[in-house]
């Protein structure tokens, strides 16, 4: 099967995009389509896979697979890259329109110049913070924010934060330091997070800015995850070390995302988004 597809990325978080609007795929593909055109030796290389669809309550749809194939609920990075997919081939024809994923339906504002989209905002809506609704195991509490968690020898503070897909945030001296590759994978499927979980080491640089690193549920570790930089924001913001309605700059591996958590309640998300390539892929069944 010759399938058509364009591979985006938002900060170096690169994906392969389908177009289903154009072109359709069976369910039953789409587990070891995902993992083949994820695999950077066989197939295209990516951290995953996302299909644009028609939507029945939103303006486009979006469906996120990771590259082992298991589907997740959100992307940050992917709903800027399917914003602009989506407006730049005509899809959406308003430079304001509506995103549904597994986890909500969002609002996405375009920033256009001759025809092409510059950078994109979403609102990606209210943190979820209380526990058994992220999900973490334990008495459910309002809040998990600064809380003890032991991984072996050693006991670290976390704070768990969902944007529709579940955050495990923990605060170090100093990035450089983190033990991302170390803890990373042990806590992503830690049992105390019965969906998994992303797993965020933060550095607080000042009062406006962050620096970043993250270990994705079902992909490992990656440039930028925009849903992990808006939990950051939601985590500095109630262990205290930045403030609500403020424009906070978040250092991540492939570039810099702007988010705002506002009194209303809203997590605001703005950066890039980029086409690298299209072409088509050869889909052995």
């Amino acid at each position: 099967m010759e399938i058509p597809f364009t591979k985006m990325h938002g900060l170096g978080n690169n994906y392969i995009y389908i177009d289903l609007f154009k072109f359709d795929i069976a369910e039953e593909h789409l587990t070891d389509l995902a993992q083949g055109v994820s695999d950077i030796y066989t197939g295209i290389g990516s951290d995953g896979m996302i299909l644009i669809q028609p939507s029945d309550a939103a303006d486009v749809g979006m469906r996120i697979f990771n590259k082992d194939g298991s589907e997740g609920q959100s992307c940050g990075n992917g709903l800027r890259c399917v914003a602009k997919y989506a407006y730049e081939n005509g899809i959406i024809q308003r430079e304001k329109f509506q995103i549904e994923t597994r986890a909500n339906i969002v609002e996405a504002e375009v920033s256009v110049k001759a025809d092409l989209v510059q950078e994109v905002t979403i609102n990606m809506g209210e943190p979820i913070l209380r526990r058994q609704a992220i999900p973490m195991v334990g008495e459910d509490t309002p809040q998990v924010v600064a809380e003890p968690f032991t991984v072996g020898d050693e006991t670290l503070d976390i704070t768990a934060v969902s944007m529709g897909n579940p955050h495990a945030v923990f605060f170090v001296d100093s990035i450089d330091t983190a033990p991302l590759y170390e803890l990373g994978p042990i806590i992503e499927k830690d049992q105390r997070f019965p969906g998994g979980v992303n797993v965020e080491f933060i550095e607080v640089i000042s009062s406006r800015e962050l620096n970043f690193q993250v270990w994705e549920r079902g992909s490992g570790v990656t440039q930028a995850c925009g849903t992990g930089a808006c939990s950051s924001v939601v985590a500095a913001i109630l262990n205290g070390s930045v403030q609500r309605n403020e424009d906070i700059i978040v250092h991540l591996a492939g570039g810099d995302l702007v988010i705002k958590w506002d009194d209303n309640g809203s997590v605001w998300m703005t950066g890039g988004a980029d086409v690298i390539a299209s072409g088509t892929y050869i889909f052995n069944r």
